[in-house]
């Protein structure tokens, strides 16, 4: 069994499908448990959201590479694109025990993706363009 997959997808919404049925085959087949599986999906789901949303425009011009490689502790995801970088230390921190009508609409996505994850790490401008490495214990 191959322990690193990779997918090239365009960057539209309409295929946030075919990541979740790739994401969710490389977790199973690394040995994560049904809620690891689910926490993997959701934070690449919503990554992948925000790729095609801010760095691409919701154009649905340039491509997302993601390649999930089976460690033995866990899951590693790398998510690469070619869009806008951004500064993730710039997105407001949500507070969740903030009223809602206080919070910002910014954030919310970074928020869960640190929450469902063991590891998130960001690289921008770099030769294979923007990393987001993910990494999920088993």
């Amino acid at each position: 069994m191959k322990s690193t997959h990779t997918l090239e997808i365009n960057g539209q919404f309409e295929n946030l499908a075919i990541i979740a049925d790739f994401v969710i085959d490389a977790a199973t087949q690394a040995g994560l448990d049904d809620k690891a599986v689910y926490a993997v999906q959701m934070a690449v789901d919503e990554a992948c959201s925000n790729i095609i949303e801010h760095a691409y425009g919701g154009q649905g011009e340039g491509t997302i590479e993601i390649t999930c490689t089976a460690k033995p502790k866990g899951l590693q995801i790398v998510i690469c694109d070619y869009g806008q970088a951004f500064d993730p230390d710039q997105v407001p921190v949500l507070d969740p025990t903030a009223p809602l009508a206080e919070r910002s609409s910014r954030g919310m996505g970074l928020f869960f993706i640190h929450k469902l994850m063991d590891r998130v790490e960001f690289k921008f401008n770099t030769p294979q363009g923007n990393q987001l490495r993910l990494f999920k214990n088993k």
